[in-house]
């Protein structure tokens, strides 16, 4: 790894410090921005399209689909940057992280044209449909049916956790064609109007008072052919390049907790004390700053790779396993840390704004969102270690026959 700028990275890095001073508030916290309601929803936009129109949206994406043309190393250099300033950089990671390298791969050349410019700037917001209630974790599971009509399919079924789809335009979605085949081979991936008639939109209401993942209803959604992603039964190979993108755009925004961790113990006092002094605390510190600093290395590791040439590997699903535990354990300990002043979520009485507070509610939505803790593991397991799969009773079974509970 090479950690230190070519002359074009540091005049890029010059450039994009200038351009935020002028169009961004300086942090003076390591707290994170709200995800939350239309507020956020349009001031997201608004920013995505300031960046647009400076030529800092997409920067790796080709200028005629809407980026800036250049190496992954500058969307490194863009990401240490932005992070020293309040902005809405991470409002719209699913649609621009996910959907759209999989329209990069496998929409017509006219249909990358037309979408990924409007992607981009987030005229048009993304929302991606995999999980189901009756797959679990298993995504190849899914029971979502499409069903051809002439040049159009017709789509019926039910989609859960999919983050961001009340505000969406469009999103990607993975659809059984075939049952007759292996659960992997009867898949096919569409792009579908999320305003049209057939599509309803139930947000879930999570214990930490927002609304960010939803419930997707289908009920004979009419998508045309042209908007079918890949070959019909392909869409396991397109949902594999999703998900492969998935890993690195979570992997730029995965929370680990740790930086306000080590505000709070450099700021805060307990009963007349530096938190900082008792032992306990330090023991904490060590070993989270041990796995921070591993995550960063990994992180920049992985970017290395893909600068020169190469994919996001499977190496990603460690950053989303380690930070997303990691930081539900320094919410719960700093909880408990702050005595009864622990379950205090008014901000203005609370230490740290009731950061903590508030991730100890989301942060096992954090866990489940991307892959399971147990998938992660799969994963790593599989892909880097080079261990066996895990025996699999239907492997090769027609998916109509893969016996299942009772309807």
């Amino acid at each position: 790894m090479d950690f230190e700028d070519t002359p074009e990275l540091a005049a890029f890095r010059r450039e994009a410090r200038a351009w935020l001073d002028a169009n961004a508030e300086r942090r003076t916290d390591n707290l994170h921005m709200g995800m939350e309601g239309e507020a956020a929803h349009l001031e997201g936009k608004a920013w995505y399209k300031k960046k647009a129109d400076a030529g800092f949206a997409c920067l790796t994406w080709p200028k005629e689909y809407g980026g800036a043309g250049l190496t992954s190393l500058h969307d490194v250099v863009w990401a240490q940057e932005v992070q020293n300033y309040r902005t809405r950089d991470a409002q719209f990671v699913i649609g621009i992280g996910n959907c759209g390298p999989a329209i990069m791969h496998f929409a017509p050349e006219e249909t990358r044209r037309e979408l990924l410019p409007r992607m981009a700037s987030a005229e048009d917001v993304w929302c991606q449909l995999f999980s189901e209630p009756s797959a679990g974790s298993d995504v190849a599971g899914l029971r979502t049916r499409a069903e051809r009509d002439g040049d159009n399919w017709k789509l019926n079924g039910q989609k859960i956790w999919t983050s961001g789809a009340l505000y969406s335009d469009f999103g990607v979605v993975l659809t059984r064609t075939d049952p007759t085949v292996s659960k992997y081979k009867g898949l096919t991936l569409f792009m579908i109007d999320m305003r049209q008639p057939g599509v309803e939109v139930r947000p879930i209401k999570q214990m930490d008072g927002g609304q960010h993942f939803n419930e997707v209803f289908f009920h004979d959604a009419v998508v045309p052919d042209h908007y079918r992603l890949g070959e019909v039964g392909g869409g396991w190979t397109g949902a594999l390049t999703v998900l492969m993108s998935e890993r690195l755009a979570i992997s730029g925004v995965q929370p680990t907790g740790f930086p306000q961790f080590l505000d709070m113990v450099r700021s805060l006092e307990l009963n007349g004390e530096p938190v900082a002094n008792d032992p306990i605390v330090r023991d904490r510190l060590a070993t989270w700053y041990s796995q921070y600093a591993g995550l960063q290395s990994a992180n920049k590791r992985m970017i290395t790779a893909v600068a020169k040439g190469g994919i996001a590997g499977a190496e990603a699903s460690l950053g989303k396993l380690v930070g997303a535990v990691m930081n539900q354990e320094i919410a719960n300990f700093c909880c408990q840390l702050f005595g009864q002043a622990g379950i205090i979520q008014e901000a203005q009485f609370s230490p740290q704004r009731a950061h903590f507070q508030d991730s100890v509610l989301f942060s096992p939505g954090v866990r489940l969102a991307g892959g399971t803790d147990e998938v992660m593991r799969n994963i790593i397991a599989e892909q880097v270690l080079g261990l066996p799969q895990e025996p699999r009773a239907d492997k090769g079974m027609a998916f109509k026959d893969i016996p299942t509970g009772p309807s």
